[in-house]
């Protein structure tokens, strides 16, 4: 699986970036309000059949998706500037996404629509929709006046929900109507009332409920068949994959954080996270330290190319379309990477284990067995764990210790500008303890060493490693409270026991 989406980190509020500082709750925080905010463009899926032996079929699809205009429901969401010029320049498609975009609409915004219809408060929250309407209604009541019974005609250019609009729009409006739909047309037909209620009533009507229902719901349809599959699902960096899954498909995230993974657990028992796997292998195999997904691909298939033993992959005869060129950041063919990354890494490590002598043709069911570690482990980027653990607790967090930064003789100084001043020698995430004291937090102790020995005689920073019990704005207001408490003690006691005079 791999998605496309209009955003990935909000700006709003001016605090959501991720930071070396978030736990994987706070972390989930933040994210869910990016994810409230930005929407699905693209969904990629690829299907990996282990047809015989040791060869994997695969037929991998793309979706467009767009939020469903069906009903009452008109969802709002954002777009990043950096994400749409990014994806232009890898050539996505912009006008599927707006114009032929496959509709989808979680539990509780079906909820909302299924009782609109079944109490008959329609209302069309689309303004094109209501000017596409406008014109039929205006086309069907000039023919109306002068048609006889059973005489039809034909409604042209709608697509979509317009379909379901118009015909039950029309048949609110006029009782002496009956509609059908024809691929992108409508057909309506003047009937008597008695006519009319014969044909509500039948099995075959176009517009029922679950019929409008399971339309509306478009690609949630697929993704509820995902889920009653119970397949292994696989993914790189899948953490916002996972939360958009969640809140587009299935109901709006939680504000728990433990809630969120449980309900990601019911859903997908088995998550696999290639980026997870990686990261191991690239210890283990001393494979160069590369991340995107395409350089990973590209460095497993040149270990070893001629292995006998290598699961062999080939794309489906009616999907070959990836066979004959990459397309970075297309979703279709990043989730064939995400596939093919997680069988040659399974592969490498069922090599590892046996000592390189593998049999010929390991099964699946054995390459589980060899990643069982790195099931349900999502990588957490930057952050205090490696990964976020679905199927129980998170690992505690580990940091390399944190850096206290005091400023002498440089007025004025604020946490960007602290950043800029270690930018350039590594990288640490920065926040402010007191008016001139900063905390700097780095994921790898070099660069804890590096700043201790380099700015050892910096003429403005004087750098050390935090201690709660020195450092701590709470210790030290406890410190000075107790202190006072005590002089106020002493003053008392010596004050008391001081003779009376007479």
């Amino acid at each position: 699986l791999d998605m496309e989406f209009t955003g990935l980190h909000s700006t709003f509020p001016q605090n959501n970036q991720p930071s070396l500082f978030d736990s994987p709750a706070e972390r989930y925080l933040k994210a869910r309000q990016s994810v409230q905010r930005f929407t699905v463009t693209q969904l990629g899926l690829a299907i990996f059949s282990n047809e015989n032996s040791n060869k994997y079929v695969v037929h991998s699809y793309n979706f467009f998706l767009f939020p469903s205009t069906l009903g009452v429901t008109d969802v709002e969401f954002t777009l990043s500037a950096s994400s749409i010029q990014f994806l232009s320049h890898y050539g996505f498609d912009y006008n599927k996404f707006l114009k032929d975009g496959i509709p989808y609409m979680n539990e509780v915004q079906e909820k909302i629509l299924s009782q609109h219809l079944l109490e008959g408060s329609w209302k069309v929250s689309s303004a094109l929709d209501r000017d596409v309407l406008k014109k039929a209604i205006d086309e069907v009541t000039r023919w109306i006046g002068a048609a006889e019974e059973e005489e039809t005609m034909i409604l042209q250019d709608l697509s979509g929900s317009q379909i379901f609009e118009v015909q039950l729009v029309l048949r609110q409006a006029l009782p002496n109507v009956w509609t059908q739909p024809l691929g992108d047309k409508v057909m309506v037909k003047k009937v008597s009332p008695q006519h009319r209620q014969l044909l509500e009533n039948s099995p075959d009507d176009c517009c029922q409920k679950e019929l409008i229902l399971l339309s509306a719901r478009g690609f949630t349809n697929l993704f509820q068949t995902l889920v009653k599959a119970k397949k292994p699902l696989v993914g790189h960096n899948m953490l916002m994959d996972l939360m958009h899954l969640h809140d587009k498909f299935y109901k709006p995230l939680p504000e728990s954080y433990e809630e969120f993974k449980r309900n990601i657990h019911n859903l997908f028992p088995v998550l696999i996270d290639t980026k997870t796997i990686t990261k191991s292998i690239w210890k283990k195999c001393q494979f160069p330290p590369v991340s995107n997904l395409l350089e990973v691909y590209a460095a497993l298939c040149s270990k070893d190319p001629k292995d006998p033993t290598c699961p062999v992959i080939a794309l489906a005869s009616d999907c070959s379309k990836y066979a004959e060129k990459k397309s970075p950041h297309e979703a279709g063919y990043d989730a064939f990477l995400c596939g093919s990354v997680l069988l040659k890494s399974a592969h490498l490590l069922l090599c590892r284990f046996t000592d390189d002598a593998v049999e010929a043709d390991p099964s699946f069911s054995q390459y589980l067995t060899v990643l069982a570690e790195y099931l349900n482990k999502v990588n957490f980027i930057r952050g205090g764990v490696s990964s976020i653990n679905f199927s129980g607790e998170d690992a505690p967090c580990r940091h390399p210790p944190l850096l206290v930064v005091h400023v002498q003789g440089w007025p004025g100084l604020n946490e960007r500008q602290i950043y800029q001043e270690f930018k350039a020698l590594c990288r640490f995430d920065v926040r402010r303890l007191s008016k001139n004291q900063f905390i700097l937090l780095s994921n790898k102790f070099k660069h804890v060493r590096l700043v201790l020995r380099d700015y050892k005689h910096h003429p403005h920073l004087r750098i050390s490693v935090y201690r709660h019990w020195r450092h701590s704005p709470r210790v030290n207001c406890l410190l000075q409270v107790s202190s006072i408490v005590a002089l106020w003690s002493l003053l008392a006691f010596v004050l008391g026991g001081a003779p009376c005079c007479s």
